[in-house]
């Protein structure tokens, strides 16, 4: 007799998670791994942020807060979204929670029931398919190009959309793909879905800072669909913060209002000095803080280096991001090619063969709803991706 719950045994690990795991269980045996599977900046978090933390604790923040999060924090949030995408929200909009995943998860478990779809541009973050699952919900998938640059259309959404259509999840800038939308391309979304006004807007904007072609557009500024889009954000990227695990909802009261009530019965307030340290990376202008034009510089070096050496491997089909820190090419031409014991027939053999033949960790397409590209991050040093991607380029010519 099976003991665990059906939700948990149909649900998939993570396999970026997994593959990073991988690559730490080399490096342990000896091996040296270089890492291109894990999202998340080896930038340390500014010393401003660690000050306040500090702060904090010496102010003895460490009671239970309130559950949807400091009033001070939601204060910060709010005049964050008004000075960066002229957004207008009120405190008790916005329920801060423990990292972005939490806020996507409680989003979905409180707007759809079994049988409802969500439709997901492919390639989406390896997460969205599983929460939706357990939520009871079902995925209805939108095939983008890599010429299109992985973006999806107002015409392509629309065909997908039935009368069981509840929810539409994407990010911008995307993981995996490193794409953002334009103005214009939200904007045809956007007049588009007000004939089906049943039809909710999930946008994950977590790398809205990683940005290396202007100012981030948000689809919740079109006020005609703004009361059905819930924005999640969070520190853990702009400002180099992942295990601080702060991120946030904005959303129409009657969602925030849900998810402060999930909340509270699931996790509470998230940690009570993170949440301080928060406060204080929200008044920073990423427009002209120092540490975090720093950081999204050191980005797009590192990009246009990864773009350069990718370009230079044959049979790769490479797309220049314009946000984020990862690529995303298109690696099919190598399907059907071998190596000594090694036969690659998709994505997940293809990263296998790299991590044991190059030493170096990526995540497969797959993971991401697109099988014929893998992942690679750009989060490390300048020095760890030269070496990297030689040692992908050799893995892979060796393959006939």
């Amino acid at each position: 007799m099976e003991v665990l719950s059906d939700r948990i045994l149909q649900m998939a690990a993570s396999e970026t998670l997994a593959m990073t795991q991988a690559a730490r269980d080399l490096k342990a045996q000896g091996k040296d791994v270089i890492s291109l599977s894990i999202g998340e900046p080896d930038f340390n978090t500014p010393e401003t942020i660690k000050e306040a933390a500090k702060k904090a604790i010496d102010d003895n923040f460490s009671h239970y807060p309130p559950v949807p999060g400091y009033a001070d924090l939601k204060e910060a949030v709010c005049k964050k979204f008004k000075r960066d995408n002229n957004l207008d929200f009120t405190p008790d909009q916005i329920i801060v929670s423990t990292g972005a995943k939490q806020s996507i998860y409680q989003v979905v478990q409180c707007l759809v029931n079994p049988g409802d779809e969500v439709v997901i541009p492919t390639p989406y973050w390896v997460s969205y398919r599983e929460i939706v699952k357990v939520a009871g919900g079902e995925c209805i998938y939108v095939k983008t190009e890599i010429e299109n640059d992985f973006k999806v259309t107002a015409e392509q959404l629309e065909k997908a959309i039935t009368p069981k259509t509840k929810l539409i999840m994407f990010s911008s800038p995307s993981n995996p793909t490193g794409m953002l939308y334009s103005k214009e391309e939200l904007r045809k979304i956007a007049d588009m879905l007000q004939k089906h006004p049943q039809v909710y807007v999930m946008a994950d904007e977590i790398y809205e800072h990683i940005n290396f072609v202007g100012k981030h557009e948000s689809i919740a500024q079109f006020p005609e669909i703004k009361e059905r889009v819930i924005t999640i954000n969070g520190v853990a990227k702009g400002y180099a913060m992942t295990g601080w695990r702060i991120g946030f909802i904005a959303a129409p009261l009657f969602i925030a209002k849900a998810c402060n009530k999930l909340q509270g019965q699931i996790t509470s307030a998230t940690c009570s000095i993170a949440q301080k340290a928060t406060v204080r990376a929200m008044e920073l202008d990423p427009a002209t803080d120092k540490d975090i034009i720093w950081m999204r510089e050191q980005f797009k070096e590192r990009r246009d280096l990864v773009y350069k050496l990718l370009c230079e491997i044959p049979g790769l089909k490479v797309r220049l991001p314009q946000g984020a820190f990862y690529f995303f090419p298109e690696v099919s031409s190598y399907f059907g090619k071998s190596y000594g014991e090694y036969s690659i027939k998709n994505s997940t053999d293809l990263c296998m063969y790299l991590l044991h033949e190059a030493n170096v960790a990526t995540v497969m397409g797959s993971a991401f709803g697109d099988d014929n590209c893998i992942r690679l991050s750009y989060a490390t040093s300048k020095e760890a991706l030269i070496e990297a991607i030689r040692r992908i380029k050799e893995a892979l010519a060796k393959l006939k």
